[in-house]
């Protein structure tokens, strides 16, 4: 199996854009290859991290076109579509392609387009991604995050406090992020007084809709060296999934695709948790970063929401997590949520993260579709 390097990112402002998807797609694929010094015609594969172009703007074949507009024609191209987690199967799609031999050169490029639909459209939208058997009741993710908030509370004597610190925490990274969709910070109260959601969980407990994308190239290491003194390396990725119909899961509290995909990315990189530097998590909800944090071994299980309140978590901490400002402060548009988290991951280890920066050569991504049902973990290292 061919080692896997990334050599260039690139990330758009999220937030509310005015081009569409394609015009999303085009600027961060051409501002990655830029990054590189790679030049589109170089291309072998092209995959596009996208969940729902066709439902929220009538358009397909976004691959094809953005393999015209950026003249990387005749480059074989595919989308990824698993729901949030899009991104997160992109890089697990393209790190597939180069590990296998089949591509020297591919590119990754996810973007969604969703701030021109209605608050309740758009939740409609990511909605259809629940079980028929669930939907049909009215489910909706924001749902399974209050019912599973509750019962995590419940169950490990948590105070409500813990979860408004994940989001005061990312908000204040997300600062420090030029393209974060918002770069303020709040504190507690105004988290905890915010207007409630689904209980208990509060309006800045949920991540915004968001217009953005993120791209990310990977060739194998030996071409890498070609092309830069200093790139990262892929050292591991794994991917699972948990039952489609949440409520038939043993425990609620626990991701068991979150489980499965980091025991395949540990073990693909001959690392354990205690390795890692830093951590860019799912947290869509802000319970579901305190979940991840636990089911990927960073504290043991009920514990999480004490490193929280502690700022372990914190970007001074010693476990820092979502430095990015995470979807709570990034954004999170759909498809391309998991490769942000990759650009910031690959910003982290390479020390190219700003004000951002944190002590890093090995980073973590965890990239969560709908309320766990399927996840990708990629872990990336500096090169030596």
């Amino acid at each position: 199996m061919t080692d896997v390097a990334v050599i260039g990112a690139s990330m758009t402002r999220f937030g509310e854009r005015d081009g569409w998807v394609r015009d999303l797609l085009a600027e961060a694929g051409g501002a990655c290859l830029d990054d590189a010094g790679v030049s589109p015609d170089a291309v072998d594969h092209l995959y596009v991290s996208n969940m729902a172009s066709g439902e929220f703007e009538g358009q397909t074949g976004v691959p094809n076109m953005l393999a015209h507009d950026l003249g990387a024609v005749p480059a074989y191209t595919q989308r990824v579509d698993q729901t949030s987690s899009s991104g997160g199967a992109g890089i697990y799609a393209a790190w597939q392609s180069v590990a296998s031999g089949a591509s020297d050169m591919t590119l990754l490029v996810g973007g969604e387009k969703m701030t021109h639909r209605t608050t309740g459209e758009a939740t409609d939208v990511i909605a259809s991604l629940t079980h028929p058997v669930e939907y049909k009741h009215g489910v909706t993710l924001p749902s399974f995050a209050g019912l599973t908030a509750r019962a995590y509370l419940t169950e490990y004597d948590a105070p409500r406090e813990a979860l408004a610190e994940v989001a005061v925490k990312n908000h204040r990274n997300g600062v420090d992020n030029p393209h974060a969709q918002f770069r303020k910070e709040i504190d507690t109260e105004t988290a905890l007084d915010s207007p409630m959601v689904a209980d208990p969980l509060r309006l800045y407990d949920f991540c915004p809709i968001t217009d953005g994308s993120a791209a990310l190239l990977f060739c194998p290491v030996e071409v890498a060296r070609e092309h830069a003194d200093q790139f990262v390396r892929v050292a591991g990725v794994g991917g699972a999934t948990d039952t489609h119909v949440v409520h038939e899961r043993a425990d609620p509290t626990t991701m068991g695709g979150v489980v499965e995909s980091g025991r395949q990315a540990y073990e693909t990189a001959g690392y354990g948790p205690e390795d890692v530097d830093v951590a860019e998590l799912h947290d869509m909800f802000t319970i579901l970063e305190l979940l991840q944090y636990e089911d990927l071994g960073f504290a043991d299980k009920g514990a999480g929401w004490e490193d929280a309140v502690e700022g372990v978590t914190a970007r001074d901490g010693a476990m820092p997590v979502n430095t990015s400002g995470g979807l709570k402060s990034k954004g999170h548009p759909l498809g391309a949520s998991g490769v942000a988290q990759g650009y910031e991951i690959y910003k982290q280890v390479l020390g190219e993260a700003g004000k951002r920066q944190v002590e890093a050569d090995v980073g973590l991504a965890c990239n969560v579709g709908g309320f766990g049902n399927c996840v990708t973990t990629a872990i990336l290292e500096v090169a030596e």
